[in-house]
């Protein structure tokens, strides 16, 4: 793959009559020179059933087979696939967000390492959560944005933007759910390296059932959360 400024990693399972719709999004309202690389698990994903349509779009669609199960180990082959300056993982089933990816580029042309898309800064919202997963997100959040020297007020969103540099700097030990984007915050954080956040838009889906297992994943974002605490409070700078 010839090397371009942004990638946009989107994690699959089952999800190809959505992303025909988001890839016309993203055609219309992206001014960024981007490719996107659909990460998924099995041979019979449904998105092979739209595969021909990806043609009609003027940006390059590749197909990235994970190599275990999951989202993260999804999105950890899509890194190491990629070569663009910097990454965006972006959720398949995201039609409220398309607009921000430009400004998120253009923090990271600005120095950042990670830019978050932030559903709790002024003018971000999240509608329509499950209760637990909403005490969980805004807990962890709001308490590393108070207690640590994390600057950001959503640090459990997965929909993020990575520099190049950053990911290959660091080894991500993250092996289930969205918790390789906290791990990286927090260690992004520990190296002093500049993050910043937009706002952004979230509503629980609509359709379809989600991937989201908060008691199973628990264990590693609090392994996550404990090591962003303990960037502040025990002085530790080096990974």
């Amino acid at each position: 793959m010839n090397k371009i400024p942004l990638e946009i990693i989107i994690p699959v399972f089952n999800e190809g009559n959505k992303v025909v719709k988001l890839m016309e999004l993203f055609q219309t309202n992206i001014n960024t020179q981007f490719r996107v690389l659909f990460c998924y698990d099995l041979d019979n994903d449904n998105i092979f059933e739209h595969e021909k349509t990806f043609s009609q779009f003027n940006f390059e669609i590749h197909l990235i087979k994970n190599p275990y199960r999951g989202p993260c180990e999804a999105i950890k082959e899509g890194f190491s696939k990629g070569n663009s300056d910097c990454v965006i993982v972006y959720p398949a089933d995201d039609f409220l967000n398309f607009k921000i990816l430009d400004q998120m580029y253009e923090q990271y042309l600005n120095g950042n390492h990670i830019v978050a898309a932030s559903r709790f800064m002024k003018g971000g919202s999240m509608k329509d959560c499950p209760l637990i997963k909403s005490i969980l997100v805004r807990s962890a959040s709001f308490t590393l944005y108070y207690l640590s020297s994390i600057p950001i007020k959503d640090a459990s969103n997965g929909f993020r933007l990575f520099s190049r540099q950053l990911l290959n700097e660091i080894d991500i030990e993250s092996k289930a759910g969205f918790a390789y984007s906290l791990e990286l915050l927090a260690k992004c954080n520990r190296l002093n390296y500049k993050i910043s956040e937009v706002p952004a838009q979230w509503e629980e889906r609509s359709e379809g059932s989600s991937r989201f297992k908060v008691f199973k994943w628990l264990p590693q974002y609090l392994k996550w959360y404990i090591y962003g605490l303990s960037t502040t409070w025990l002085r530790k700078k080096k990974i």
